[in-house]
């Protein structure tokens, strides 16, 4: 119940922003080529849905391929730093580097390398997806006290069964942390690479109607895309409430511990 309840705030919130949207572009009379009013944006979704839903589909394919490559890569590099001081050494500041690089001035050269294809796309989704995960992943494995590995281990049990049964679930709320923030950030590469190389997709249609001064437009593409960002952030948080049920941080969602 309050779940449900959290929801509906949330979505009164985001009912009203657009209301308060509506109502000064009217008071004010702005123009639609400045600021479209959010009926003037839905109206556009209406008229140009099939368009958007086939961009949509383009899009979020390697939005998708590379958030979940960089999950899996991400965890097990994480995994490789985080039991072996060598394996640190060399590849954390391997990584730092390559974080810096700004990623969308590499973008140009997968295109030379790889070509127009959709391998280019999944590898800039990939790179932005990458790092949040890698940090959140080799924070969460180091973070449990060796006392309790020590007491595990005490009992007789090995490696192996102490990392399935004590260090990945105490690992678990961290990594879908560092899940989410990718999450975030997957839908902004997935456009981005779109609008180094691609005639098709979210991206191509933002660039399109911007040339055309088209706003209604660019602001229905950005919605549809910050939709596809929000469901992928929302399956992640799903798993992550049926991975962790037991966590302080999904009680307290649920309401089963009292917030600050």
């Amino acid at each position: 119940m309050t779940w449900g309840i959290q929801r509906l705030r949330a979505l009164s919130g985001i009912i009203g922003f657009l209301a308060l949207w509506e109502i000064a572009v009217r008071l004010f009379h702005v123009p639609e080529y400045v600021l479209p009013a959010p009926s003037a944006i839905l109206r556009n979704i209406v008229v140009n849905w099939r368009t958007l839903l086939d961009a949509a589909r383009f899009t979020i394919q390697p939005m998708l391929l590379g958030f979940l490559v960089a999950v899996v890569a991400g965890v097990l590099i994480a995994l490789s730093i985080a039991f072996s001081r060598r394996v640190q050494m060399v590849l954390y500041p391997l990584l730092v580097f390559l974080q810096i690089v700004p990623k969308i001035a590499v973008a140009p050269l997968f295109i030379i390398w790889f070509g127009f294809g959709l391998v280019p796309k999944v590898l800039l989704v990939f790179l932005l997806s990458f790092f949040p995960i890698v940090v959140a992943a080799i924070t969460a494995f180091r973070s449990i006290e060796p006392e309790i590995i020590e007491l595990v281990r005490s009992t007789g049990a090995g490696p192996l069964r102490t990392f399935r049964m004590v260090q990945l679930p105490h690992a678990l709320p961290a990594l879908f942390g560092g899940f989410k923030v990718a999450a975030a950030l997957a839908a902004t590469a997935a456009v981005v690479a779109e609008f180094v190389a691609s005639d098709r997709g979210l991206g191509y249609l933002l660039l399109s109607y911007n040339g055309n001064l088209d706003t209604a437009g660019s602001f229905a593409a950005i919605f549809i895309l910050s939709a596809l960002g929000l469901a992928l952030y929302g399956a992640v948080e799903l798993l992550e409430g049926i991975a962790v049920p037991w966590h302080v941080s999904r009680r307290r969602i649920a309401g089963e511990v009292p917030g600050l």
